[in-house]
């Protein structure tokens, strides 16, 4: 079984960050990656992720996370990579960057509970008319512009705004302090 790295556009890999998807799909290298060898999922000249190469029935390139590291992504450090497709890397080096990868499987009911949240206020007829707009605005506005809190569950000082994955200042008081 070899073992491969490949890159991710900027843009999939933005929204490889947003969504929790159970595969990434890669353009082309299909055809020289096996199914079941094992892949580096590089962006932003970081290891993001190991996978594990599926079958398909084209040349794009499915790729089964096994484990990701999308929050604290280790240097790329050593590979030698190519923006058209996988490149095979050496055992020892494949070893020590996927070894060095947070995000691996943690035992059952070790992993902290998170309430998130995204509250619009909205102004409407009924209690299903609100619910209405309020799909339409979170598929209209998206991560790009709505911001949602996220805090550990009975926590509710240690809230956090993000938007787009990462956090944002929601305070316009302190914005304001900045200019």
């Amino acid at each position: 079984m070899a073992q491969w790295a490949v890159i991710i556009p900027a843009d999939q890999w933005a929204t490889e960050r947003l969504f929790h998807n159970e595969a990434v799909t890669v353009a082309g290298g299909a055809g020289a990656v096996a199914p079941d060898d094992e892949v580096l999922l590089v962006a932003d000249g970081r290891v993001v992720a190991l996978t594990r190469a599926a079958k398909t029935d084209n040349d794009d390139l499915v790729l089964v996370y096994l484990r990701r590291s999308f929050d604290d992504p280790v240097p790329a450090g050593g590979l030698t990579l190519a923006p058209s497709g996988p490149v095979e890397v050496e055992p020892d080096l494949f070893r020590r960057l996927s070894a060095s990868l947070a995000g691996g499987t943690a035992p059952a009911g070790a992993l902290p509970s998170w309430l998130v949240s995204v509250a619009l206020p909205i102004e409407a007829a009924t209690p299903a008319a609100a619910v209405r707009q309020f799909w339409s605005h979170v598929l209209e506005l998206g991560p790009v512009e709505l911001p949602t809190y996220v805090w550990p569950y009975g926590d509710e000082l240690a809230m956090q705004a993000f938007v787009l994955g990462e956090e944002a200042n929601q305070d316009p008081e302190e914005e304001d302090d900045q200019d």
